[in-house]
């Protein structure tokens, strides 16, 4: 038996590391053994790489660096944390995973979905999520959420945020076995049940 590898999506200020938060608090209260890291993060190459992806001063980074900074945390989170905690059927849920590069870089960036996808499994060895739940939130409330002091994504404004979600829309389409789609607009402990259900149903847990 192997661990579940489960992910949660969204544009910024969507509300998914909250409801990342909600269900690791939920698994450990099921008495399961959960981690829960972010993404780019979770290691001290990957928080490196975050603070460089993130920094407003780095506003002259190509799409190609940016795109390999994300899939460089990607792989060493994979192989040194996520990959050995699943070998352990220890459950692992992450706050972005591949389909944040497939929506950001590939579709609203326009480097392209398809090649998106390939480098995503190049950088993760195949490793795709059990479960992904994309919390898909209204841009123009997502937007209001962001802190007064946005990073160098959130500064790209509403319009690249709305072109992010139809991103993330358009994975959803293409595989609605893998990809949920919550409805972001609801309150959090209505997104929070969603969630619940999808898990016992989907994946037999709590």
């Amino acid at each position: 038996m192997k661990g579940y590898l489960i992910s949660f999506e969204g544009i910024d200020g969507s509300g998914k590391s909250t409801q990342a938060d909600l269900l690791y608090n939920r698994l450990i209260s099921c008495n399961r053994s959960v981690h829960l890291f972010r993404e780019p993060g979770g290691t001290a190459i990957g928080e490196t790489i975050r603070s460089i992806l993130l920094d407003t001063s780095h506003s002259d980074m190509s799409l190609h660096t940016e795109l390999f900074l994300y899939l460089a945390a990607r792989s060493q989170i994979t192989s040194t944390v996520i990959k050995p905690a699943l070998h352990r059927s220890e459950d692992v849920i992450m706050d972005r995973y591949i389909d944040s590069t497939t929506a950001y870089q590939g579709y609203a960036r326009g480097l392209g979905i398809d090649e998106m996808i390939q480098l995503n499994l190049i950088a993760t060895g195949g490793l795709v999520p059990d479960i992904t739940f994309v919390i898909d939130c209204d841009p123009d409330v997502a937007y209001q959420r962001i802190s007064s002091e946005p990073d160098r994504l959130e500064s790209e404004g509403i319009s690249f945020m709305r072109k992010v979600r139809e991103g993330f829309i358009k994975l959803h389409a293409y595989d609605k076995q893998r990809i949920i789609l919550c409805n972001g607009n609801q309150g959090i402990d209505e997104i929070e049940q969603d969630i619940a259900n999808h898990i016992k149903n989907k994946l037999m847990i709590c």
